[in-house]
């Protein structure tokens, strides 16, 4: 009789006991997947933290080479890139290099505009660098003066020659006329002294700003 009463209390325990167990088990597997649900979701929010920083470094890098390249180049070449930004005129809003031609080289007529062939051949070996680099680019053309004549004078002659830089890119290279522009300073940026013959030699060029 004690025999049975404890072969009873056993059936009874198992039958009180295992579904517990069970639900214990239950427990751990639904906690478990949870977990791992958990540690991908944070996989994913890592792996986009560390893009998002990738990004920003490669930004900062950037903007640091941005800054670098405007420490170098002229006022007016600074203005050029600020100008095509503003007009949406850039895949990379950034400076490539600014070629001044001199007056020596462009050697353009007193009050006149005409290139003659040491103009003509400076501005090819320009174009000839463009051609190398095959990038899309974006020009601008800026014509300066120096002191001599009257302001408004100077400002109109600025932008016939910075003109006839333009055409000549275009009817010579092909070079597309959306793709530049042209403006002139006339005489107020001076990078010489007015005063002395070499100064005003200076400050009469042609300055091709090459954005991208």
């Amino acid at each position: 009789m004690k025999q049975q009463t404890t072969l009873v209390t056993a059936v009874v325990a198992t039958l009180v006991f295992a579904p517990g167990c069970a639900t214990k088990k239950y427990t751990r597997t639904q906690v478990s997947d949870s977990e791992a649900r958990l540690a991908e979701r944070l996989d994913g929010v890592d792996s986009t933290i560390e893009e998002n920083q990738d990004l920003i470094l490669e930004q900062s890098r950037r903007l640091g080479e941005q800054e670098a390249q405007l420490g170098e180049v002229s006022k007016t070449a600074q203005d050029a890139l600020e100008r095509a930004i503003a007009a949406g005129k850039l895949a990379e809003g950034k400076l490539i290099y600014e070629r001044v031609l001199s007056d020596d080289e462009v050697q353009f007529p007193v009050n006149g505009a005409t290139l003659n062939d040491a103009a003509k051949a400076a501005l090819d070996e320009f174009a000839a660098e463009l051609a190398a680099r095959n990038e899309g680019v974006f020009i601008e053309i800026q014509g300066h003066t120096d002191s001599t004549g009257n302001e408004d004078h100077n400002m109109r002659l600025g932008q016939r020659r910075a003109e006839a830089v333009r055409l000549h890119l275009n009817r010579a290279h092909g070079f597309p006329l959306h793709r530049t522009s042209v403006i002139s300073y006339g005489e107020s940026e001076p990078i010489a002294d007015n005063s002395t013959r070499e100064g005003r030699s200076r400050n009469r060029r042609v300055s091709l700003v090459v954005l991208q």
